[in-house]
C-alpha cells in the first residue's frame, strides 16, 4: 500500500538565480527579478493549495545592498509595485503576509507599504507567507542577543535563566515554527546567511534550475524528496 504523501508544514525557499536566468537570455538582470516576482506569486498560490501552512522566502538580504546602485534602485521600485500585487494575491487566497528583517533602512513609503500589507492581511487564516527583506540571520541573532542583554541589564532576566527558548522568542520568526523543508534554486550548496538558527534540523532540497523557472512541478518534486527522508532529532525519528 502506497504511503500517503506528507506535506511539510513550513517550507522556506532561497530564491536564487534571477540574474543568471536573465544573463543566459541576454536580458538585463532586472528582468530576472521581475520574472522571479511572478513566480513568487504563483508559488504562494500553489503552496496554499497544496496545504502548506507556512511559506518563507529570502527576497533581499543585508548583503544585497552591495550590488550596483542601478540594480538596487530597480529592486526597490519592483518591491513597491510587487507589494500592491501581493495584496491582491493574499486577499484572493486568504493568505497572511509578514515581513522579517531590519526594515528601517528602507525608504519611508516602503516601510509604510510593508506595514499596510501586514495590517490588511493579519486576520487571514490560510497560509502565512513570510518575506525576508534586508534580512541576514547573523544580524537577526545579533538583534535578539541585544534585546536579551537589555533585559539582563534591567534586571528582568538573570543570565542563568537564558534558554534556547529565550533566544527563539526574540527572533523575527518567534511566532512561526521552524522550517521542515528548505528549497534552494540554482544549485548552490549554502545557506547564505538565511535562517541559521531555525534551520538546525531542516531538510534541504537543492535544484539546479534558476528561480524564474521554478513551478508547481518543482515544488512537488521537493515535497516528494522530503517524504523520502527519515527525519530524526538526536536519533529519535520524527
Amino acid at each position: 500500500m502506497e504511503q500517503e504523501r506528507k506535506i511539510p508544514a513550513h517550507v522556506a525557499i532561497i530564491l536564487d538565480g534571477n540574474g543568471r536566468w536573465a544573463k543566459k537570455r541576454g536580458l538585463p538582470r532586472t528582468m530576472g527579478h521581475t520574472e522571479g516576482c511572478k513566480v513568487v506569486e504563483q508559488t504562494v498560490e500553489d503552496a496554499a493549495r497544496l496545504g502548506i501552512s507556512f511559506l518563507t522566502v529570502y527576497a533581499f538580504s543585508t548583503e544585497n545592498w552591495k550590488r550596483s546602485e542601478e540594480e538596487v534602485s530597480a529592486l526597490m521600485q519592483l518591491f513597491r509595485y510587487y507589494m500592491k500585487r501581493l495584496l491582491k494575491v493574499a486577499v484572493k487566497n486568504n493568505v497572511r503576509v509578514r515581513m522579517i528583517g531590519e526594515k528601517s533602512r528602507f525608504a519611508p513609503d516602503i516601510i509604510e507599504g510593508i506595514r499596510a500589507l501586514e495590517e490588511k492581511t493579519k486576520d487571514n487564516t490560510g497560509l502565512t507567507f513570510t518575506i525576508a527583506v534586508n534580512y541576514g540571520a547573523r544580524d537577526e541573532i545579533r538583534r535578539a542577543v541585544t534585546k536579551i542583554a537589555q533585559k539582563v541589564k534591567e534586571g528582568t532576566l538573570a543570565p542563568e535563566d537564558i534558554t534556547e527558548e529565550t533566544i527563539q522568542q526574540q527572533l523575527d520568526t518567534a511566532d512561526i515554527p521552524d522550517p521542515d523543508l528548505l528549497i534552494r534554486t540554482s544549485g548552490e550548496l549554502r545557506l547564505s546567511n538565511f535562517l541559521l538558527w531555525q534551520c538546525a534540523y531542516t531538510e534541504f532540497y537543492i535544484t539546479d534550475i534558476y528561480w524564474p523557472d521554478f513551478n508547481k512541478a518543482e515544488l512537488e518534486k521537493a515535497i516528494d524528496s522530503y517524504n523520502k527522508r527519515d527525519r530524526r532529532y538526536g536519533g529519535v525519528k520524527k
